[in-house]
């Protein structure tokens, strides 16, 4: 299993508050990279810009990279550039969510 993957793996344990399937699924995280020297960069978004948990998500999912043994930097971007819509949701979100 490759440092991404595990990434991945631990991301998919988070999951939006009110929405139940993870955040990974329902499509939040556009972006990661891992480089040589295991520096993790995320770029990921949220449902929209006034979500509830725009202060705490992000740090949840930093934190628990950051816990990920190997990793030796986070950086963590939150971005709104494409916005998020229902369409960028995994097939299994949809399903869970009968969509």
């Amino acid at each position: 299993m490759t440092l991404k993957d595990k990434v991945i793996a631990e991301i998919k344990k988070i999951y939006d508050p009110e929405i139940p399937v993870n955040i990974y699924e329902l499509g939040l995280i556009y972006d990661i990279k891992v480089d040589e020297n295991n520096n993790v960069k995320v770029n990921m978004t949220l449902t929209t810009p006034n979500c509830p948990v725009a202060e705490s998500l992000p740090k949840e999912v930093k934190d628990s990279i950051m816990e990920i043994k190997g990793v030796n930097k986070v950086d963590l971007s939150l971005v709104w550039d494409p916005p998020w819509d229902k369409s960028m949701m995994s097939e299994a979100a949809k399903l869970e969510l009968n969509i």
